[in-house]
């Protein structure tokens, strides 16, 4: 026979008591939509470098002139084409700050030796007048983001007001904007850009109204579409049951439901304006070499480039980050803001 006493103690047959409090209990924090979608963005690394990535380009974009003694638009044609200069690495031979460079028969110039200009110290070097590229490059930035958000701005207002009403209304008049849509979508977008310019002058804000004559329509169409999706739900009804205006429900209740489709979309159109402000100011269309701009600095290190690359590269460098880097994080966004992307 077997002892079940000493094989099977009866303490471990003991029923467990289990305050109904703790089994109510959620284990995983409560968290809003918002909260929830900054958790899951945290878990993109893209994205997150690239939000990190963005906010240095963003403050050296303001701090970057202070830290050299240059102003952006001052001249030296005697210090022109420097190559760049760094204090503490201009001894290293293998980095490019040595101030030093090969022209076409491999001979090494020393243009702060030759100049006798060797207490100072370009960091990006100098373009063909004398100015320092360290502190165009960063005004430019400023500058280039500057156009780039204000317009991508006046894109989401505009798009997300007409988009709103053509789909909540519907009808005749969803038909009529839409066809307004689609004659400004049938003409070429860089067709209507440069012919805004041609007529407005070159400019920052003419720039900025011919960057928005067609851009908002992708905006309206995108809106439109959530509109007509969400104007039959129950919230809708229920707000307009109760007595609420056209107004009212097109503004306080459906439009902060498409925060997360706006957000991304003027996300993506940023990058699409800091492109096209380049484009113009690179074809000669957009602002003129006085000012610095990405577009104009491209612009200027293209004529030098054979001789002096380093005037196309740098600025070329920081367009490509900045568009890399703010598709990144519409990416992340797109998939941080999609509900059916929740764990």
């Amino acid at each position: 026979m077997i002892n079940t006493e000493k094989n099977f103690p009866n303490g471990m047959f003991e029923p467990v008591h289990v305050d109904s409090a703790q089994s109510e209990r959620i284990e995983k924090p409560s968290l809003n939509f918002w909260q929830d979608s900054w958790y899951r963005l945290r878990k993109n690394k893209a994205a997150v470098v690239s939000l990190v990535i963005l906010a240095i380009l963003v403050i050296m974009a303001f701090v970057g002139p202070l830290l050299t003694p240059y102003k952006y638009d001052d001249q030296n044609a005697k210090h022109n084409n420097f190559p760049p200069r760094i204090q503490g690495l201009e001894n290293v031979s293998w980095l490019p700050f040595t101030g030093t460079y090969e022209n076409k028969f491999g001979a090494t110039i020393k243009p702060y030796e030759m100049k006798k200009a060797l207490n100072e110290y370009h960091w990006f070097g100098t373009d063909g007048l004398g100015r320092d590229l360290f502190a165009r490059t960063w005004e430019g930035t400023k500058l280039s983001l500057f156009i780039a958000f204000v317009a991508a701005l006046i894109d989401m207002l505009i798009g997300v007001a007409y988009g709103a009403l053509s789909g909540y209304f519907g009808g005749k008049t969803d038909s009529v904007m839409q066809r307004i849509i689609e004659i400004l979508i049938g003409i070429p977008n860089l067709i209507v850009v440069v012919l805004m310019i041609l007529i407005l002058q070159p400019g920052i804000w003419p720039i900025i109204i011919a960057l928005t004559v067609t851009g908002w329509t992708s905006m309206a169409r995108v809106v439109r579409a959530a509109v007509l999706k969400m104007k039959n739900q129950e919230f809708v009804l229920a707000a307009r049951t109760l007595g609420a205006t056209n107004g009212t429900i097109i503004f306080k209740h459906m439009i902060p439901n498409m925060f997360g489709v706006i957000i991304i979309n003027t996300m993506f159109s940023i990058p699409n304006a800091i492109f096209f402000e380049s484009f113009l100011s690179f074809i000669g269309l957009g602002l003129d070499e006085s000012q610095a701009s990405l577009g104009t600095l491209v612009h200027n290190g293209f004529n030098a480039m054979k001789a002096y690359p380093w005037q196309l590269i740098i600025p070329a460098i920081m367009i490509s980050l900045l568009m890399v880097v703010f598709n990144l994080i519409a990416d992340g966004l797109r998939d941080a803001l999609d509900p059916k992307m929740r764990d």
